[in-house]
C-alpha cells in the first residue's frame, strides 16, 4: 500500500514535470506599426528606386557599390580591428551566456562535499552519561540534490526574456557594425571630394597664374596699372590659401578614419583620389521593409518582447514555491568505517511555501514590469518613426541635390564663357581688369559648388543605404 501511494506521487510529480503547467503572464504579439505603402520621394528618380522591393539590395558590404578598392579593405579593417564593435561583440555573448545561466535553472542542482572535524562535548551537559567518550572525530560526505520544478513557467518566462535580451544585443552588434562602417563609408567619401576640391584649386591655380602674368605684362606695356597686378596677386594668393586649409579638413578625416580601423593617426594615410561620377542606383524597398532591414528596429522590437517575459516572471511570484530535494551520504567516528553499509544516511522530500501577505509586493512588481513592457513599445515605435524619416531624408536630399546640380551644371557653364569673353576683351584693351577679376570668382565659386554637390549626391547615396539598414536583415539574428 505504501509503495502505491509512493509510485502514485511519483506519478504526479512526473506529470506536473513532464507536462508541466501553463506559463503564466501573456504570450508576446509584436506591436502594431502602421507604415505607409510607399516613400513619399520614392520614384521621383530612377537612380535610387529603379529596382523592385529587395532585388539588387545589397546583403553585405554594402559599400562595394562605390567599386574602390581601398574603401573596400579599410571597411574589412574595421570590422576586424574596431574596438567599439569588439566591444558590442562581447555584450552579445555576455547576453548569450546570461541565457545559458537561465537555462541551467530548469535542471537539479548536485553537490558533494566532505569534511573530517574533530569535536568535544561537555562533561557536565545535561543528560551526559558518565563514561561516555567527550572526545571523537565526525567523517562526513553528504551528497545533496535539490530541485525546484517549473511548474508556473516562471523560469521559462525567464528564459524567454533573456534570449531576447541576447537577440536585441546581436541586434545591436549589427547596428554597431552598420554606424560605424557607415561613418567610415561617409569620411572616405568626404576626403575624395576634399581631393575633387584640391583639384579644381590647383586648375584654378594654373589659370590665375597665367592671368597675373599676362596682367603684369600687360603692365609693362602701359596697358595695365599696379593695382591691376596687386589684385590679380590677391587673388592667386587667396586661392591658394583655400588649397592649404583643404589640407586641414583632409588630414582630420584621415585620423578619423585611423580611429576606426583601429590604428595610431600617426603614420596613416589615404592615398589622393578625386571623387567622380554620379551616385549609384540604390533600391530603397517598400517602408514596411525596414522593420526587418534596420537592426536598431529589430533590437527594439526584441526590447519589448523581454520585457512582456518579465511580466509573466512577475506573475508566477502569486503561486507556491514547490522544491524536491533529497540528500544522503555516509557519516563515522572511525575513518576506516565511514564506506560501511550502517554508516549511510539519506533523506528526501518536497517542500512547499506560498506568500500570504506582502502588503502589495507582487502587485508593485507586476505592475513595474507591464509599464517597462509599455515603455519598451513606445521606444520601438519611435525607432521606427525615426527609421522612416531617415529613409525620406535622404531620397529628399537625392532629388534636390541632383536638381541643384543640374542648375549649377548651367551656371558653372555661363560662367565660363563669361570669364573667356571678359578676358578676350581685356586683352583688346575693350574691359577693365575688375571686370575678368569679378567672372573669374563667379567662375571659380560656381564649381567648387559643383564639386561640392558630387560629394553630397554620394554622401547622401552612402547614408541612404545605412538608413535603409545596409542590406542587414532580420533573419540574421541568433534562433537560440
Amino acid at each position: 500500500m505504501k509503495a502505491q501511494r509512493l509510485s502514485t506521487a511519483g506519478a504526479l510529480v512526473a506529470a506536473l514535470v513532464l507536462g508541466g503547467c501553463k506559463e503564466v503572464g501573456p504570450n508576446y504579439k509584436a506591436p502594431a506599426m502602421p507604415a505607409p505603402p510607399a516613400y513619399s520621394d520614392d520614384g521621383h528618380n530612377g537612380n535610387w528606386s529603379s529596382a523592385a522591393p529587395a532585388d539588387g539590395a545589397n546583403r553585405g558590404d554594402w559599400w562595394a557599390i562605390y567599386q574602390d578598392e581601398e574603401l573596400n579593405g579599410l571597411e574589412q579593417r574595421c570590422a576586424t580591428a574596431n574596438q567599439n564593435i569588439a566591444a558590442a561583440l562581447h555584450a552579445y555573448e555576455q547576453a548569450h551566456d546570461l541565457v545559458r545561466e537561465n537555462k541551467a535553472s530548469l535542471y537539479p542542482t548536485v553537490s558533494i562535499g566532505g569534511s573530517a572535524t574533530r569535536n568535544r562535548i561537555s562533561e557536565t551537559k545535561p543528560l551526559h552519561t558518565p563514561g561516555t567518550p567527550t572526545n571523537y572525530w565526525d567523517f562526513l560526505i553528504p551528497l545533496t540534490i535539490s530541485w525546484e520544478p517549473d511548474f508556473w513557467g516562471g523560469i521559462r518566462r525567464q528564459i524567454e526574456s533573456s534570449a531576447a535580451s541576447a537577440q536585441a544585443s546581436a541586434a545591436d552588434l549589427a547596428n554597431t557594425r552598420l554606424s560605424l562602417q557607415g561613418m567610415l563609408a561617409v569620411t572616405y567619401l568626404q576626403i575624395r571630394g576634399i581631393d575633387l576640391q584640391a583639384q579644381l584649386l590647383r586648375s584654378t591655380l594654373d589659370s590665375f597664374e597665367q592671368t597675373l602674368k599676362l596682367t603684369q605684362d600687360r603692365m609693362k606695356g602701359g596697358l595695365a596699372s599696379q593695382s591691376d597686378v596687386e589684385q590679380a596677386e590677391t587673388q592667386l594668393e587667396q586661392t591658394r590659401a583655400q588649397l592649404i586649409n583643404l589640407g586641414v579638413q583632409r588630414a582630420q578625416s584621415e585620423h578619423a578614419i585611423a580611429v576606426l580601423v583601429g590604428e595610431p593617426a600617426v603614420n596613416f594615410h589615404i592615398t589622393e583620389n578625386p571623387m567622380t561620377g554620379d551616385p549609384p542606383s540604390i533600391p530603397t524597398g517598400i517602408p514596411s521593409q525596414i522593420l526587418q532591414r534596420r537592426p536598431d528596429i529589430a533590437g527594439a522590437e526584441r526590447r519589448v518582447a523581454s520585457a512582456n517575459a518579465l511580466i509573466g516572471v512577475a506573475k508566477a511570484a502569486y503561486y507556491p514555491n514547490v522544491t524536491l530535494g533529497a540528500g544522503g551520504g555516509v557519516e563515522s567516528d572511525l575513518i576506516s568505517q565511514v564506506f560501511n553499509a550502517g554508516s549511510a544516511m539519506w533523506n528526501a522530500g518536497p517542500t512547499a511555501s506560498e506568500t500570504i501577505f506582502d502588503a502589495g509586493r507582487r502587485k508593485a512588481q507586476v505592475d513595474y514590469a507591464v509599464a517597462q513592457r509599455e515603455q519598451a513599445t513606445a521606444l520601438y515605435r519611435q525607432q521606427v518613426l525615426s527609421a522612416f524619416r531617415d529613409v525620406e531624408d535622404q531620397l529628399a536630399a537625392l532629388r534636390v541635390l541632383e536638381e541643384e546640380a543640374t542648375v549649377t551644371g548651367r551656371a558653372v557653364a555661363s560662367a565660363k564663357r563669361s570669364t573667356e569673353l571678359s578676358t578676350m576683351r581685356y586683352k583688346r584693351g575693350l574691359a577693365t581688369y575688375l571686370e575678368v577679376l569679378t567672372n573669374q570668382t563667379i567662375e571659380l565659386n560656381n564649381e567648387r559648388t559643383a564639386a561640392s554637390l558630387v560629394t553630397e549626391r554620394i554622401v547622401a547615396s552612402a547614408q541612404l543605404q545605412i538608413a535603409l539598414g545596409g542590406g542587414w536583415n532580420s533573419t540574421q539574428l541568433p534562433r537560440n
